[in-house]
């Protein structure tokens, strides 16, 4: 069994590279970038988790139903209220479902089990708790919701600070637990490590579970050189105070992991990486089609069973 903890929008491509490997791929998910929008409760990492799987994904975006229409929007901005944060018609269906299901008692671990089943995903994705936790960032405008930051905003502001909103309290999804302890390996997916990651790494429980296993658990690094291959994740991490490449990342992830794949072009990060007691494989980690997607997806299993 295959147990892949992802966030973001760059871990949809791992997962399905997995989901290839073997259709009943354990998911657990981030809910720190979950998001209330017009009364509605987003949760952007479990959507594109379950688009991506349904091949709904709109793969421009990373986020959000493909060829989706924008009629709700259009009359939102009628009505005089802000449109940041671009929620398509059957986007918005999802959501609206979700807040209901919430409201009647059921909560987001049954709902998006029901939701893989609407959806045909074979896939087991959970979210990593059904507790609320949010990241918040804090700049020079002062604090904010992450989708504020970086969907508002633009991500323009130096980050001075990161927080996890109710990390500390979470309980963790007891089915997401257990996932992780069945599992013979344990992914940590190539999603931004302070934003996808890092609330789910705050969550005690979780950390504990993966610090008792962690020769069972491999990171792919989203990062070539001192770059992250998309997204913010350099930048967040430089505000953290971690170097930005694939030895900065496996200082963080120390405590719950002992594998990381990385890029052929970080061969030499490879060395320090192995100083630090992990195993060290390098390969191509840029996925720019199906192909690449299956191929990396192999290479991480092969080199954990082999």
């Amino acid at each position: 069994m295959i147990t892949v903890l992802a966030g973001g929008t760059g871990s949809i491509k791992l997962v399905r590279g997995l989901v290839t490997q073997d259709p009943k791929v354990n998911v657990v998910s981030n809910v720190g970038d979950n998001y209330w929008l017009y009364g509605l409760y987003v949760c952007p990492d479990i959507d594109t988790i379950v688009y991506g799987l349904a091949d709904m994904l709109d793969q421009d975006r990373g986020w959000g139903v493909k060829k989706d229409t924008y009629n709700f929007l259009r009359q939102m901005e009628v009505f005089g209220e802000e449109t940041w944060f671009r929620i398509g018609d059957r986007d918005t269906a999802t959501h609206l479902t979700r807040t209901n299901m919430l409201k009647n008692g059921k909560n987001l671990a049954d709902i998006t089990k029901w939701m893989c089943e609407k959806f045909a995903v074979g896939a087991n994705v959970m979210p990593v708790s059904d507790s609320g936790i949010e990241t918040r960032i804090t700049t020079s405008k002062g604090e904010m919701h992450l989708q504020e930051y970086w969907v508002k905003y633009r991500g323009r502001d130096e980050v001075e600070g990161i927080q996890y909103v109710g990390a500390d309290k979470a309980r963790p999804n007891p089915e997401a637990i257990n996932a992780m302890h069945d599992s013979e390996v344990v992914v940590l997916a190539p999603g931004n490590p302070l934003t996808s990651m890092g609330p789910m790494l705050q969550i005690k429980a979780v950390k504990k579970e993966l610090s008792k296993m962690k020769k069972k658990v491999v990171a792919v690094s989203p990062l070539i050189g001192d770059e992250a291959i998309s997204g913010p994740a350099a930048k967040y991490m430089r505000a953290a105070g971690v170097e930005s490449n694939a030895y900065g990342l496996a200082k963080m992830y120390a405590d719950v992991c002992s594998n990381m794949v990385i890029d052929t072009r970080d061969k030499a990060l490879g060395r320090k990486i192995r100083d630090l007691g992990y195993r060290a494989f390098e390969t191509r980690i840029t996925m720019k089609n199906k192909a690449a997607e299956d191929a990396l997806a192999g290479f991480v299993l092969k080199q954990m069973r082999g």
